[in-house]
């Protein structure tokens, strides 16, 4: 093949009729339609100097050209940065100053902001809407298609993603057209996709599992997407007749579980609803199921490694787990004595295999320190795995609580917590604590229309869990801090909490 990834996503069907979007308004994309696409916008970066190497980063509304743009740099061998869109111009004056791209593509409601970003880093500076209006649109109209591949190989290098930062600088994460396309394979047999399949996509691109995992299976298995801007109950509605497939993240799914209008005459003959990017409560999963007859598939994945492990197509997919790990991936559990520990045991996740990135951007040291030389990557999470082969996740490394010397699992806590009347979900964090190092500190959830008994609560626990394992404060809020991808930012209630306990602790709620 003269570029792996461009050619099996798209190259291959560059004559297809068959369609790859259904759009909001009727219309449709075909797969030729999207490689003529590409082919234009390829042009424009061959016209702009941009070849094999260079990069280019986009910050901009969910649209077809936008999905046109990230194929035609896998056409090119440009590698493509995408950004999430609630990015400050502080934090994209950050990403564009270490990636150097040559080209920034923003809407163009964020031009004026960042102009100066871009002048610094000496990019150029386009616009594209989510309409696909913009000076973006009117370079590419000017340009001369492209109908040729770059050749590029696996170990080319086909983009940046650049993790959240929450513990420091963010980091570039390399990967290569190996890493996506390997990735894009196994999951495409393991979940079963054929171009029979239409998907509905309400993920944003800016992010590995709505582009590398949503668009790459897709594309591969030759199937269509519902494409839709973004998630809302009322628009997943009105896809469900038309689609056989969903992923999401558990948000999307406990906001259709809150509509009486999703049901199983709804969801029933849909084929397969995944999640990911962020833990799926088993509650989630058993409602879920109970409501449409459908178990939803969990599976585990990283910036750095695309997708580790899936719950099985066929067979149990165990609430509160993450599955095995995907052909040709490798998982281990390893102790803080740096020994492989047996089923059961909880310690750091490792990873290894083709989907394992290659690095990050001009941190060498940094990669040292997270990608051993055997090419095992140190993911951070703690988990175990069980006498059964189920991998479970227990936590992040900087989630652990040390109080007193001993180590608290957040997850445990909040599993007790979770099952507990009046409580629709938690967050337990650890914060400074005179005495004992950390201090365990929940941060619950209430169920609709009710007010959680705080001293019932904090009676339970002391039934369930040894005294260092309970909270030693409660507080009650409307809904956690989440990012985009709907993960709790724990970050953000720990600095919320962090002077809890320069006075006494107590049972409360948030605000008091």
């Amino acid at each position: 093949m003269t570029n792996p990834l461009y050619d099996r996503l798209i190259g291959d069907r560059r004559d297809s009729d068959a369609v790859l979007l259904h759009l909001p308004e009727g219309g449709t994309v075909t797969y030729a339609q999207m490689a003529a696409r590409a082919d234009r916008i390829a042009g424009m970066l061959r016209a702009r100097g941009l070849a094999k190497g260079d990069r280019l980063a986009m910050q901009c509304p969910k649209s077809p050209e936008a999905l046109a743009l990230y194929l035609a740099c896998l056409q090119s061998g440009v590698i493509f940065l995408p950004l999430n869109t609630a990015y400050t111009p502080d934090e994209i004056a950050y990403f564009v100053g270490d990636a150097t791209p040559k080209i920034l593509v923003t809407d163009p409601a964020a031009e004026a902001a960042l102009t100066p970003v871009a002048q610094k880093a000496g990019a150029a500076l386009l616009t594209l809407d989510g309409d696909q209006h913009g000076s973006f649109a009117q370079a590419v109209a000017a340009s001369e298609p492209v109908t040729s591949a770059t050749p590029c190989t696996t170990d080319d290098l086909t983009a940046f993603l650049y993790t959240s930062g929450t513990t420091g600088r963010s980091k570039g994460a390399m990967l290569t057209q190996g890493n996506l396309l390997s990735n894009a394979e196994v999951l495409t047999e393991t979940w079963r996709f054929t171009a029979q399949d239409v998907l509905i996509h309400s993920l944003p691109i800016f992010h590995a599992h709505g582009l590398f995992v949503a668009c790459n299976v897709l594309m591969l298995a030759g199937g269509s997407m519902i494409w839709l801007p973004g998630f809302t109950v009322a628009g997943v509605l009105a896809a469900l007749p038309g689609a056989t497939t969903m992923m999401g993240v558990p948000t999307f799914y406990t906001r259709l579980l809150d509509s009486p209008d999703f049901d199983r005459a709804r969801a029933g003959h849909m084929r397969l609803f995944t999640s990911g990017s962020a833990p799926l409560l088993a509650e989630t999963h058993t409602a879920f199921r109970a409501r449409t007859g459908h178990a939803i598939l969990e599976r585990y994945g990283m910036t750095e490694t695309g997708m580790n492990t899936s719950n099985p197509y066929d067979g149990e997919r165990r609430a509160g787990t993450v599955g095995f790990p995907l052909k040709g991936t490798e998982i281990r559990i390893m102790g803080q004595e740096g020994q492989e520990l047996p089923c059961g045991e909880t310690g750091m996740i490792e990873v290894r295999g083709p989907n394992v990135f290659k690095g990050y951007w001009q941190m060498p040291e940094k990669t040292a320190e997270e990608l051993r030389d055997n090419g095992f990557f140190i993911t951070g999470d703690l988990g175990l795995i069980d006498a059964d082969g189920y991998v479970t996740i227990v936590g992040r490394e900087k989630d652990l609580i040390i109080s007193g010397g001993y180590n608290i699992y957040p997850k445990e806590v909040e599993q007790v917590l979770d099952d507990q009347p009046g409580v629709k979900e938690s967050a337990v964090i650890g914060v400074p604590h005179p005495d004992f190092g950390e201090g365990v500190v929940a941060v619950l959830v209430p169920e609709t229309g009710t007010t959680p008994d705080l001293d019932a609560i904090a009676a339970a626990v002391a039934g369930k869990l040894a005294n260092f394992k309970r909270p030693k404060a409660y507080f009650v809020l409307d809904s956690l801090p989440r990012n985009t991808m709907g993960k709790v930012q724990k970050n953000v209630l720990r600095a919320e909490y962090a002077e809890q306990f320069d006075t006494a602790p107590g049972v409360k709620k948030a605000g008091e």
